[in-house]
């Protein structure tokens, strides 16, 4: 999934980028990135999103991941937005295709400097979560501030990504980050230690799991309800 840099400048840039990389990526993404994305519906079922909560998608990229969490919650309403247009295109169509365009909100935005409230007339979300985008936003810190800011208080940030393949044989990491470098995608090898710093930067419980060997890594950060 796709989404952007810090910046008028730089996230027009980095939008721009990630339109020519999905520009026909977009229309098989789903198809075979469900072979090695691996933990996003883990995440999903996870949420444990409450009647009535607004749930947010940062970098939804083709909103495959939003349909099927509006599909498990069907009383919580869902958001998501990604920089890139092209990616936004297949999203409206994913979501139309599955009937729940009443349900579903998209729109275009950087990871790193959003309004929710002109996006969506919306000011704080009960979850949100990144799903295999920080790995692809150069600057990844700023898009997980951003993300804490318009958390609601009791709600909760799940992110999963790549990890760093550290019980896998030295052969396949080599090879996976090869091919990822080809997408722009970097697995971000402290990704704990930046979530954790949000986590008691917000006086946050914090979660943090090594998935499939280190293949993935998938962290929860929770604020307190008051």
């Amino acid at each position: 999934m796709a989404d952007g840099m810090g910046g008028t400048t730089a996230a027009s840039a980095h939008g721009g980028l990630m339109d020519a990389v999905y520009r026909n990526q977009r229309h098989i993404y789903d198809l075979t990135r469900k072979y090695y994305l691996l933990g996003r519906d883990r995440l999903i079922a996870e949420l444990d999103a409450p009647d009535g909560a607004n749930v947010l998608e940062v970098a939804c990229g083709t909103g495959r991941n939003l349909v099927l969490a509006a599909r498990r919650y069907p009383h919580a309403r869902f958001f998501g937005f990604d920089i890139s247009a092209e990616m936004l295109k297949q999203a409206h169509r994913n979501v139309e295709k599955a009937g729940l365009s009443d349900r579903i909100v998209l729109a275009q935005g950087d990871a790193t400097d959003f309004d929710s409230q002109a996006l969506f007339g919306v000011s704080g979300f009960e979850r949100t979560f990144v799903s295999y985008s920080l790995s692809m936003i150069p600057p990844w810190h700023d898009a997980v501030t951003e993300a804490m800011t318009h958390l609601s208080a009791g709600g909760s940030l799940h992110v999963v990504d790549f990890g760093q393949q550290e019980r896998l044989p030295r052969w396949f990491a080599a090879g996976l980050n090869a091919w990822l470098a080809k997408f722009h995608v970097e697995p971000r090898a402290d990704l704990e230690a930046v979530l954790a710093a949000a986590a008691g930067e917000a006086g946050a419980g914090f979660e943090f799991r090594s998935l499939y060997r280190d293949y993935a890594r998938y962290g929860v950060v929770r604020r307190r309800s008051s």
